[in-house]
């Protein structure tokens, strides 16, 4: 199994889904399955339940996609601020940390509204802040890191696939 983690915009779900594609394999995406199994969209559990419970899903998921052979899975943003989430999918696969600077962000999620965490808050300034809070817990997942700024998602997919 191969977990696609890092900051909302990065490109975890469009390269994720092509590499899966490519490779003949299914593509998992850990918020998709959430919003299947609670019947709500992620915003909307962020306002009824708040963070915390979304949270304890996306552990609840990974425990289930732990035990699937084979696969690419794309994750929360926030995935890996639970530590509980990062011993699991070491024990169960491969990280690979999927990177892009601040301004690249800003540009894929201008315009989305299905970001709790970014929703009123769609600028620069904030999305720096939040990426440099989170980087400590990316980095203590010691996953490989592909920058997604300069190459393409096809050129993306190839390098995962190599780690499938």
């Amino acid at each position: 199994m191969v977990y696609l983690i890092g900051f909302m915009g990065s490109g975890k779900s469009t390269v994720g889904s092509l590499a899966a594609k490519m490779g003949g394999v299914p593509f998992l995406d850990t918020d998709r399955i959430i919003e299947k199994e609670q019947e709500k969209t992620v915003a909307d559990i962020f306002q009824e339940k708040g963070e915390a419970h979304f949270r304890e899903l996306e552990t609840q998921v990974l425990k289930q996609l732990s035990e699937k052979k084979k696969g690419i899975v794309s994750c929360g943003g926030g995935i890996v601020l639970k530590e509980e989430n990062i011993r699991i999918m070491k024990e169960s696969g491969f990280l690979i940390c999927l990177k892009a600077a601040p301004a690249t962000i800003l540009e894929r999620v201008r315009y989305s509204t299905g970001r709790p965490k970014l929703n009123g808050h769609m600028n620069l300034e904030y999305i720096s802040a939040m990426m440099d809070e989170r980087q400590p817990f990316y980095d203590r997942a010691k996953a490989i890191v592909l920058e997604t700024d300069t190459k393409s998602v096809r050129e993306l997919a190839k390098e995962i696939l190599k780690f499938l």
